[in-house]
């Protein structure tokens, strides 16, 4: 057939993308944010144990990280746009702990749906490190691979838009405070 269906134009311009930042609920008020952003949800990935609830992430037994899942329209938001964003709302450069929050759950990742987002999310990372070096910061330990055969499981329904929910609620991020660079980058 010559001509795609309005549906299926649609879907060939919405890309997923994966992100771990410490506590899944400011990360996902952040990302849904942003102009192009489609859906968002949070859930868990990266781990051992089938259809983990909370309380079982949180004892750090099921390996699983707190993980945002973001649809997001290519016509209107890049991935590396969402990629910078990524890399300013949280310290990349802290193993297993995003301020207060410590264990395995909290730690940074980027699952990759595509092997393209693959190389941006190194490529990105890579131009991020070079200024945090040049600040002085750590290096960056964030976990980057593919979301092939890794299975991402839906977080419980209170924790879906919690800060919609709970605007007052916890917003556990901390960050370098290092911006991204955004001029005279070619990634």
């Amino acid at each position: 057939m010559r001509f795609l269906s309005v549906t299926a134009r649609i879907a060939r311009m919405s890309s997923t993308a994966y992100f771990a930042t410490g506590c899944f609920w400011g990360a996902e008020r952040r990302l849904w944010r942003i102009d192009g952003v489609t859906e968002t949800s949070v859930g868990y990935m990266g781990g051992t144990r089938a259809n983990p609830s909370y309380e079982q992430v949180c004892t750090g037994v099921t390996g699983h990280a707190e993980m945002v899942k973001v649809r997001f329209d290519e016509t209107k938001v890049s991935y590396q746009r969402l990629l910078e964003e990524f890399w300013t709302m949280h310290d990349p450069t802290s193993l297993n702990q995003q301020g207060g929050d410590i264990g395995t759950q909290y730690r940074s990742a980027i699952y990759t749906t595509t092997p393209e987002q693959y190389v941006t999310a190194v490529n990105s990372r890579n131009v991020y490190q070079s200024v945090l070096t040049s600040e002085g910061l750590d290096e960056i330990v964030t976990e980057i691979k593919s979301a092939d055969g890794i299975e991402y499981f839906l977080a419980e329904e209170y924790h879906q838009r919690y800060l919609e929910k709970n605007p007052n609620g916890y917003d556990c991020h901390s960050s370098t405070g290092v911006a991204y660079p955004t001029e005279g980058i070619i990634v």
